[in-house]
């Protein structure tokens, strides 16, 4: 499809069609191509990783807090002898305390399967940014070389300066990685 062909899907703006207000077509665009991804990963997702990130969403919710309110505190006004409306069952709250356990034992398990996919997803989009960041320093040094070679051509002077030279050569990713390594051990040695 090129530039100026109409898209099959419309909610994508393209040169010849609107952006929402304040938004660039690229732009626009790239925030729909975003969410559309997002719910395809969501949809791809396992059954234990939707049920992990919904017991951890909900266990992290003001609702969790207010029904564990209820019910510990219930628990413990009628155990405790305060009000005499049933015979105490725990009145040294150990199973309180058992149950309290075995759930913390659980919502920490259902917190760390959801961390761990979302760590996955920081991977994946931490790559996405890598790749980016080293196609636009390639584009960029592919421009400074064009750009110089313009001035050439049309006998423009131009001040060749350590900079300029530094900033024509081609980034290696690994060396860099490799330099970053370094540092890090370095100061974690000191």
């Amino acid at each position: 499809m090129g530039p100026t062909a109409a898209p099959e899907d419309h909610r994508y703006a393209t040169p010849t069609t609107p952006a929402a207000e304040g938004l660039a077509p690229a732009l626009a665009r790239n925030i729909d191509a975003l969410i559309e991804r997002r719910k395809r990963e969501a949809k791809a997702a396992s059954l234990e990783q939707r049920a992990a990130a919904a017991i951890s969403s909900f266990a992290g919710s003001m609702m969790f807090v207010y029904i564990h309110l209820v019910f510990f505190g219930a628990w413990i006004v009628l155990n405790v002898g305060i009000i005499n409306l049933i015979k105490p069952w725990d009145p040294s709250l150990v199973v309180l305390a058992m149950f309290a356990s075995v759930e913390a034992i659980f919502l920490s398990t259902f917190v760390l399967i959801n961390q761990n996919r979302m760590a996955a997803e920081d991977d994946a989009r931490a790559d996405l940014d890598l790749q980016v960041s080293l196609l636009n320093e390639h584009e960029t040094t592919r421009l400074i070389r064009l750009v110089e070679q313009i001035a050439k051509h049309l006998d423009v002077q131009i001040e060749a300066d350590d900079e300029l030279k530094e900033l024509k050569r081609d980034v290696a990713p690994e060396a860099v990685l490799d330099k970053i390594e370094e540092a890090g051990e370095r100061a974690r040695a000191s």
